[in-house]
């Protein structure tokens, strides 16, 4: 049952997204933070890192303990690759990529956000 609830987090092809999600008007995400949403059965966590101005959006499930907490985690940067860290046991990935940046996990699905008339959106492909 947990390896299906991973599976369903699969790692996207951003050049295929064609669906924008209209999520939450920018505003109520808080500074260098992030939020979980859903998206029909996902739990996405998006983050609004107001120090570079970027905005990202991953899986909120952890692969280290199938738990649904990424969108609590800490951001910030490791040699200039956008992170998140778990705040269950600190397994950071890059918000660019998803590549757990430990080296000891598979990475995590990402997605791409955008932002229009202060809305955030997530692109999904299907």
């Amino acid at each position: 049952m947990i390896d299906n609830l991973f599976e369903k987090y699969q790692i996207r092809d951003t050049d295929k997204d064609v669906f924008w999600f209209k999520v939450a008007e920018a505003d109520a995400f808080p500074s260098n933070g992030g939020l979980c949403v859903k998206y029909k059965d996902l739990q996405i966590a998006v983050f609004n890192y107001t120090r570079t101005g970027r905005w990202y959006a991953c899986q909120n499930l952890c692969p280290h303990k199938m738990e649904m907490v990424l969108s609590r985690g800490m951001i910030g940067d490791e040699q200039g690759i956008p992170k998140v860290a778990c705040p269950m046991h600190k397994k950071t990935f890059s918000l660019e990529s998803g590549e757990n940046l430990n080296g000891d996990l598979s990475s995590i699905a990402t997605y791409p956000v955008k932002i229009e008339n202060n809305f955030v959106y997530i692109g999904f492909s299907e």
